[in-house]
């Protein structure tokens, strides 16, 4: 039993990215999933798709390199089930002088830190990816 997929999802990321593998797998569920596209549009993986294995959802994520440096130089868990991390819209993160982003869940669904600023919307501060 798992106690923080997210984490788990995002330490899978960072471990495959250090072994230099091309594609991670990982349990499926929306809010996985929705983080891992928003990853994928800012460029930060280059694909992501859901697989069915014997019933089970399991969610594949091709991983994006510069030469042998991956995208993703930094991908970091802030709220957790023990300490939940939540921002008003003018105190949300700016992840590296805003080159990074902050992945926030809001009232209007799980966006960037940048999205959410300009809509004037605070929420929980998932994790932070540069």
């Amino acid at each position: 039993m798992n106690t923080d997929p997210i984490s788990d999802f995002l330490t899978r990321i960072r471990n495959a990215q250090a072994a230099h593998l091309n594609i991670v797998e990982a349990p499926s569920s929306r809010m996985k999933y929705t983080i891992a596209k928003i990853m994928e549009r800012e460029g930060y993986v280059s694909t992501v798709s859901e697989r069915t294995n014997a019933g089970k959802k399991n969610l594949a994520v091709v991983l994006k390199y510069d030469g042998k440096e991956p995208k993703i130089r930094s991908i970091a868990r802030v709220s957790t089930p023990g300490r939940r991390v939540y921002k008003g819209s003018k105190e949300l993160p700016r992840v590296l002088s805003d080159i990074g982003i902050a992945i926030i869940s809001t009232s209007a669904g799980v966006m960037t830190n940048k999205d959410a600023r300009r809509r004037k919307l605070g929420g929980e501060v998932l994790c932070e990816i540069y």
